[in-house]
């Protein structure tokens, strides 16, 4: 008896639901593990999330891989990479080795990323892509919680074992991608997609709202949950309750945020976000109550589901032969500011925490100006709110 239809979204959703077994665990201990055991101040913590961007931000060498890789097999050893690297965290637990292992569960993790993004523009129906990416957010959740659950539990009753949890946790991922280059059919690509670098000048405005959300994107990932730790003193178990709570809102919510952006439209459904961000960045930057720091990193979170809309809009401009190119070079300029912004921020932090959320408001409000030019509905031709003269073909 088939127990799952082994078709294209449920590839899409396997994998959905195997990258944060992994990546969820190194990134909810992360802050209490390099503290607690290798002893980081906000210099090193900002280094270490530096590097990790790198691979992301040399995505568009994905191009290069899918000369000799198919997309589909380079998603499952993307996810097995993502795997060993987390595996390898709690070993080594000096900077030097702690650095290496970052690098390895980056470069998994960022490729994965890469053509999931690329995969789902591809195989999903444009009427149906907002609903479906926000289920495969909610799996998401779904795989977090199960996860984070059973690690919360673990803590009421032992000591945290780093090395034990990284290894479980990178171990089940590597499990995962075995299984899914062994059970699913290797299915063809509809479209040939172009294996080039290049740039469309059509595509601009999606070039910098991606830059934009990068650099907004690590300001949370970054410093709010070490503002939680440093200046609150978050013990690990809470910040695992953090990340059970936001996934469990998102389990209900994602998919509801998906439905919104296709019934509300892309740009409306930024203005929401961008509006939002720029409050609860303020906020971080005044807080002294460690609840409503908690109630901000909750809301913060949600926040993030929004971002379907920024890859929405470009299935709606885009090319079909492009997506795949396109998938890597965007994830390159999403990664620009956060190869350079964590380090740089960093520094800024020893001596005033509060400046490095007013940047992120600002990084907001230029989102917000921004997603006012997209139409209310984009199309090849239409990418713009500002009248197009002459040709509408790509350049």
């Amino acid at each position: 008896m088939r127990f799952i239809t082994k078709d294209r979204k449920t590839l899409l959703y396997v994998l959905a639901a195997a990258s944060p077994i992994a990546f969820a665990v190194w990134q909810t201990l992360l802050n209490n593990y390099v503290i607690e055991v290798v002893h980081f101040t906000g210099k090193e913590i900002g280094f270490l999330q530096s590097i990790r961007e790198v691979p992301g931000f040399l995505a568009f060498t994905v191009l290069w891989v899918l000369l000799i890789v198919r997309q589909q097999n380079l998603a499952i050893v993307s996810l097995i990479l993502l795997g060993l690297g987390t595996a390898a965290t709690g070993v080594f637990s000096s900077v030097i080795g702690l650095y290496i292992t970052t690098v390895l569960m980056s470069i998994g993790f960022h490729f994965l990323e890469t053509m999931q993004t690329s995969l789902s523009l591809q195989w999903l129906a444009k009427n149906e892509t907002a609903k479906v990416l926000g289920k495969i957010i909610s799996v998401r959740s779904i795989a977090t919680l199960t996860v984070l659950g059973s690690l919360y539990l673990g803590l009421q009753f032992f000591q945290p074992n780093y090395t034990w949890i990284y290894a479980f946790g990178g171990g089940a991922a590597v499990c995962i991608g075995i299984y899914c280059w062994a059970a699913f059919p290797h299915f063809k690509d509809d479209v040939v997609q172009r294996k080039e670098l290049f740039l469309r000048r059509r595509y601009w405005l999606f070039y910098v709202l991606t830059f934009l959300a990068g650099a907004r994107r690590q300001i949370f990932t970054v410093f709010a949950g070490f503002l939680l730790v440093q200046k609150f003193g978050f013990p690990l178990e809470k910040m695992v309750l953090l990340i059970l709570i936001n996934s469990a809102i998102n389990i209900w919510l994602a998919p509801r945020i998906g439905a919104l952006i296709g019934f509300i439209g892309e740009r409306r459904a930024l203005t929401l976000e961008y509006v939002g961000l720029i409050i609860i960045f303020l906020s971080y930057a005044m807080v002294e109550n460690g609840n409503l720091a908690i109630a901000l990193y909750i809301l913060d979170h949600i926040f993030f589901s929004m971002a379907i809309a920024i890859n929405t809009y470009f299935q709606k401009i885009a090319d079909p032969a492009d997506i795949a190119a396109t998938s890597g070079i965007s994830f390159t300029i999403n990664h620009i500011a956060a190869v350079v912004l964590p380090a740089a921020l960093g520094l800024i932090w020893i001596i005033n925490h509060s400046a490095v959320f007013v940047v992120g408001a600002l990084i907001a409000l230029g989102s917000l100006t921004l997603v006012q030019l997209i139409p209310d509905a984009p199309s090849v031709g239409k990418e713009t709110r500002w009248p197009a003269k002459g040709a509408v073909q790509p350049a």
